[in-house]
C-alpha cells in the first residue's frame, strides 16, 4: 500500500508539471494562431462558420477548466491543485485498502467452525491463516491464545481489535488535513484577489469597475476552486469513515461469535 500510495503521489505529480506545460504551449500556440489569422483574415471565405468554430472550440471543458486556472493565477491555485492530487492520493489508497479488508464474515464463521470440528484448533488457525482482513487476523490472534483460557483469548480479540482498528484509520487524518486546506487556501485567494483590487484603486486614484474586475475575479475563482477540492475530498472521505464503521461492527459481531464458538468446543472436550 505505501509503494502505491507513492506511486499514485508521484503520477499526480507529473501530472501537475505536465498540465503547467500544456498551459504555456497552449497559450504560445494561442498567440501564434492568432497572429496567422489576423493575416488570413482577408482570405477566409466565410468569417461566420470560423468565429463559430472559434467559439465551438472553447465549449470543451478541458479549455474552460484550464482557462480558469490561469485566470485564478496558476501559482496560487497550484497549491489548491497539490492539495487536491495530494488528498486524492490518500483517498485513493485508503478506500483501496478498506474494500480489501472488506470480507464475508458469516461465511469465516462458519468455516472455522467446521474447522474446529474436524480438526480443532490448529485447522481453525490454519483457516484464518488463509483468509484476507482484520477478523481473519483478529480470529487467529484468538485462537492461538486458546490454550490459556477464554478469559486471555477475550483480552487478546479485544487488544488487537484496537490495533486493526487503528490501521483502518491510518492516513485519514492527512485526508482530513487536505479538506481543511483546500477552503482555506481559496479564502486566502480571495484575500490577495480583494488586496490586488484596492491596489488597483489606489494606483489609479479613482474607483472603476474595470480597475477592480480583474481582482474580485481572482478571489470568485480561488473561492470556487478551493470549495470544490474541499467537496470532492470530503466524500471520499465520508465514504471512508462510513466503510470503517461496517468493518469495525462486523469485527467486534465477529469476535463475539467466535467466543461462543471455542466456549462450545472446550465444553465439547
Amino acid at each position: 500500500m505505501k509503494k502505491l500510495f507513492a506511486l499514485m503521489a508521484f503520477t499526480g505529480m507529473l501530472l501537475f508539471i505536465a498540465s503547467n506545460a500544456v498551459v504555456a504551449q497552449d497559450n504560445t500556440a494561442m498567440q501564434d494562431t492568432s497572429t496567422v489569422q489576423e493575416e488570413q483574415v482577408d482570405m477566409t471565405a466565410d468569417p461566420v462558420e470560423e468565429a463559430a468554430a472559434v467559439a465551438e472550440e472553447g465549449k470543451s471543458l478541458h479549455s474552460q477548466l484550464k482557462q480558469k486556472f490561469i485566470e485564478g493565477g496558476p501559482t496560487f491555485m497550484s497549491f489548491v491543485l497539490i492539495a487536491l492530487i495530494l488528498g486524492l492520493a490518500f483517498a485513493i489508497e485508503r478506500v483501496l485498502y478498506l474494500n480489501l479488508a472488506t470480507s464475508n464474515t458469516k461465511k469465516l464463521l462458519a468455516n472455522v467452525e467446521q474447522a474446529l470440528e474436524s480438526g480443532g484448533v490448529e485447522a481453525a488457525k490454519d483457516v484464518c491463516r488463509k483468509t484476507r482482513g482484520p477478523v481473519a487476523s483478529i480470529f487467529y490472534q484468538g485462537l492461538d491464545r486458546f490454550d490459556h483460557g477464554i478469559e486471555v483469548v477475550e483480552k487478546s480479540i479485544i487488544s488487537y481489535g484496537g490495533v486493526q482498528a487503528g490501521l483502518l484509520e491510518k492516513g485519514l487524518s492527512w485526508l482530513a488535513l487536505f479538506i481543511a486546506l483546500a477552503p482555506m487556501l481559496g479564502f486566502m485567494g480571495t484575500v490577495i484577489g480583494m488586496i490586488d483590487a484596492f491596489d488597483a484603486i489606489e494606483i489609479a486614484g479613482d474607483i472603476s469597475p474595470a480597475l477592480v474586475a480583474g481582482g474580485i475575479k481572482v478571489a470568485l475563482i480561488t473561492t470556487v476552486s478551493g470549495l470544490l477540492v474541499a467537496i470532492i475530498l470530503q466524500i471520499f472521505y465520508n465514504y471512508c469513515v462510513s466503510k470503517i464503521d461496517s468493518i469495525v461492527n462486523n469485527m467486534e459481531d465477529a469476535s463475539i461469535s467466535l467466543l461462543d464458538l471455542l466456549v462450545k468446543h472446550q465444553m465439547k472436550k
